[in-house]
């Protein structure tokens, strides 16, 4: 099969189609057949050599994956068969034409979606519903500020802080941005490059604050983010966009405000995901992407690149254009 791949770290330019060995699906594990796959910004830390995958993953790219069933290893319990459409958040070997998934990890591809579509959905919906829920324990009417709100996860994090009935607001880079955050129904949204956004916050919240913070920028905004945050408020860093080294008294900072801090990374939480809120996800959320549910979710594609394309693909991400998912379509 075909699949991208590097042979030393380095730039776009080391990424290319490489013909490598099929998977054959072990114990409880289901072979997919990969239609479309997306880029994530883990992928580009991989490809320079500073995000290995974990133990036991496949050093193939790609953390997410849309196709259908191609085979059944022993062991499986009978709940998908083939040609099932599916989707699965991955630790690894999502850009390829094949991939083998505990069954487990698998979720239906809701009603009337494309696998272009479905693939936008794993890693950020499953990311920004995890950060949300289970470490932010979001609840309605509160303000959560989320940072690179046109990304994959900051789109949907918009969506399901309204359909958790909170107030989503957002930082992004350019007015294009702001705007695409607005139609997916931001309450607000400022511009990290113009304007100091915990100012505009405060304005927003007539004093108050946010409750919850939504970071992968790290160590740059600390000092934005603690004047913006609410008492009790609920810090989460997700990323280190910009580092992690932080110069300046954090702690009394964090200590005035009693607020607190959480740290999450969804690739080393995959197999937590295979039980408990990607069980969740699809029973609360996998619903309302389907055409006819109210609130309707959608996962928005920016663009798709063909996998002999993949370096492009990752250029386009590092140039930090893209609002929504950048995705990766699999040859036949």
């Amino acid at each position: 099969m075909f699949a991208a791949y590097f042979d030393c770290p380095g730039g776009p330019e080391n990424l290319y189609m490489k013909e490598v060995m099929k998977p054959d699906p072990g114990e409880g594990e289901v072979l997919v057949k990969v239609s479309a796959s997306a880029l994530n910004r883990a992928d580009l830390l991989q490809r320079r050599g500073k995000y290995p995958p974990p133990k036991g993953a496949s050093d193939i790219l790609g953390l997410e994956a849309a196709g259908s069933v191609a085979g059944l290893g022993p062991g499986c319990s009978g709940r998908w068969k083939i040609g099932d459409a599916v989707m699965a958040l991955l630790s690894g070997g999502g850009q390829a034409q094949y991939v083998t998934v505990p069954e487990g990890f698998l979720m239906p591809i809701p009603k009337d979606m494309t696998f272009i579509q479905s693939a936008a959905i794993p890693e950020a919906w499953l990311t920004a519903f995890q950060l949300l829920h289970f470490v932010g324990k979001v609840q309605e009417g509160e303000r959560v500020l989320i940072h690179a709100g046109a990304s994959g996860v900051g789109m949907a994090a918009i969506q399901l802080v309204k359909l958790a009935k909170a107030i989503p607001i957002v930082t992004a880079g350019t007015q294009e941005k702001l705007e695409a955050t607005a139609n997916a129904g931001a309450a607000a949204g400022f511009n990290y490059k113009n304007e100091d956004f915990s100012e505009k916050v405060l304005e927003f919240t007539q004093g108050s604050g946010v409750d919850i913070i939504l970071d992968c920028v790290g160590a740059s905004y600390w000092e934005k983010n603690l004047n913006c945050l609410s008492i009790d408020g609920r810090w989460i860093i997700y990323g280190l966009l910009s580092g992690g080294e932080v110069h300046g008294d954090l702690l009394a900072r964090l200590l005035s405000k009693r607020a607190s801090i959480h740290t999450s990374l969804l690739r080393s939480r995959v197999k937590e995901a295979s039980t408990g809120y990607k069980q969740a996800f699809t029973e609360e959320v996998l619903p309302h992407f389907s055409e006819g549910a109210s609130p309707r979710l959608q996962p928005l594609v920016d663009s798709v690149y063909p996998l002999h394309a993949i370096a492009e693909a990752h250029r386009a991400m590092e140039e930090n254009k893209n609002i929504g998912k950048i995705v990766i379509e699999i040859p036949v």
